[in-house]
């Protein structure tokens, strides 16, 4: 699959591929680097960056020359970094200049020289090499692991995925089916690329042939300006960043906001539909290569609540279903990892740990995470509908609903809230309005007002974070 990038430098070379830089361009950079990495014999290597054009170079590199790549989450303190290489049996970790000092310890201590640690060469270097030679085999097997990403369960413990070439493959056809392309495309990149959302942006484009604009983070001054110099046509964001974005967007030639990664309040929904953004809502995770549910919502307006119908080759079916068809969310298709490294292969399906349904028109909705769940007196209350309703409250800013043990009912749910700069309002006028439309079971029976709610790297609320003190 690696081909992409070849048959891009082959074909179009002066085509922009990332950022101000060709496919001929990148190809080079990719093959220069490559040549750097042959001599190292280790089947797997780490790389720990922030996003950059070099960083996709490295990337790409690293899978160019056959090896396994863990992509280490830059948030990982030093203890979560050694046990991750130690567990993968990974000793060479590639990283970016800028990450150095996080990876000092490995170089000054005499107890660590089993890792091995290589900077980054400056992209000037890199570009500056105009005699490489492609002596490389571009041909991967399906099976093969071209990417392995560690997913934090709430224990703390994390799980290896491994990313094959025929999910990848699977993956980008499939996008383009849903999404379309038009040589114009250009997708903005603020997620990181060491999680799956960054890297399938990387990955659908250069299977598309189209351009990818890297930022280091997001930056809303930057995106905007992207925006409205018509620069980017596309974007891949989580509902948090866009309802910060949403408010100052005004013209645009916006093709695709693909939006996923936590539950998209309704509000957010609205407002983007009154200025007719191009919003597709997603559903997938780290074990299926990210998207494999995909609608947008301003062909399917009546199904906005969803998360739309599985990508081609994709199939969704509800385990255990109840009175209301509602169960657990399993997967099946060929963008969905064979098993967890070092765990058990899966047979069959991928059980998602979601709750929810399947329409008679075949959409898919998410009530909930199964771990998030709140069970009072034997009765089943979704986060996500409390955490809807409270949304549309114009003063608040963003909240999240927790469980609470409680000696008498087992659970009970509290809400953690946040507002807009002077905006707050009482918690019992919070509760009042909540009465008026959901059964008295389902009330939170705390809420706490906080300036703002805990997030990880890519933007997601860390609701184990939460925890309130009756």
């Amino acid at each position: 699959m690696m081909e992409w990038l070849r048959y891009g430098a082959q074909h179009y070379p002066n085509r922009k591929c990332i950022n101000e830089y060709t496919y001929n361009d990148i190809y080079r950079g990719v093959l220069h680097v490559a040549r750097n990495l042959v001599p190292l014999d280790a089947s797997r290597v780490a790389i720990l960056s922030d996003n950059s054009v070099t960083m996709a170079m490295y990337v790409l590199a690293a899978m160019l020359v056959h090896k396994e790549v863990l992509l280490l989450n830059v948030h990982l303190k030093l203890k979560e970094i050694e046990n991750q290489l130690d567990q993968l049996g990974v000793t060479t970790v590639l990283h970016s200049k800028e990450r150095r000092n996080q990876l000092s310890h490995f170089v000054d201590s005499e107890a660590s020289n089993s890792i091995v640690t290589i900077e980054f060469e400056t992209l000037e270097s890199i570009l500056s090499d105009l005699a490489v030679e492609d002596f490389f085999d571009w041909t991967f097997a399906d099976a093969d692991i071209a990417v392995i990403m560690n997913t934090s369960a709430t224990t703390g413990q994390f799980k290896s995925v491994p990313l094959r070439w025929g999910q990848i493959k699977a993956h980008v056809q499939a996008s383009q089916e849903v999404l379309g392309k038009t040589e114009q495309d250009n997708w903005l990149m603020v997620l990181p690329l060491f999680h799956v959302s960054g890297l399938s942006i990387l990955m659908r484009s250069l299977y598309n042939g189209t351009a990818v604009t890297i930022l280091p983070k997001y930056d809303e001054a930057q995106v905007l300006k992207l925006i409205e110099s018509e620069q980017i046509n596309m974007m891949s964001l989580v509902p948090t960043i866009l309802t910060q974005l949403e408010p100052h967007i005004t013209h645009h030639v916006l093709r695709v906001i693909l939006l996923g990664g936590e539950f998209i309040p309704l509000a957010l929904i609205d407002a983007c539909e009154k200025k007719s953004l191009p919003i597709y809502k997603t559903y997938g995770m780290t074990e299926t290569f990210s998207q494999s549910v995909t609608f947008s919502v301003l062909e399917y307006p009546h199904k906005r609540e969803s998360v739309g119908k599985p990508l081609p080759g994709m199939q969704v079916r509800i385990d255990n279903p109840d009175a209301d068809g509602v169960g657990e969310i399993h997967l099946t298709g060929p963008m969905v990892m064979t098993g967890y490294i070092n765990k058990e292969p899966i047979d069959g399906d991928f059980n998602t740990d979601d709750i929810g349904y399947i329409d008679e028109d075949g959409f898919v909705y998410i009530l909930n995470r199964r771990k998030d769940l709140i069970i009072s007196g034997g009765e089943n209350i979704y986060p996500k509908e409390l955490e809807d309703l409270v949304y549309t409250l114009p003063s608040v800013k963003e909240c999240v609903v927790v469980p609470v043990p409680d000696a008498k009912w087992g659970q009970v749910p509290a809400l953690f809230v946040a507002f807009h700069d002077g905006k707050s309002l009482p918690p019992e006028d919070i509760l009042a309005f909540m009465t008026n439309s959901l059964a008295k079971y389902k009330i939170p029976k705390y809420v706490k007002v906080l300036t703002a709610l805990p997030r990880n790297g890519t933007g997601k609320i860390l609701r184990n974070k939460l925890k309130f003190e009756n």
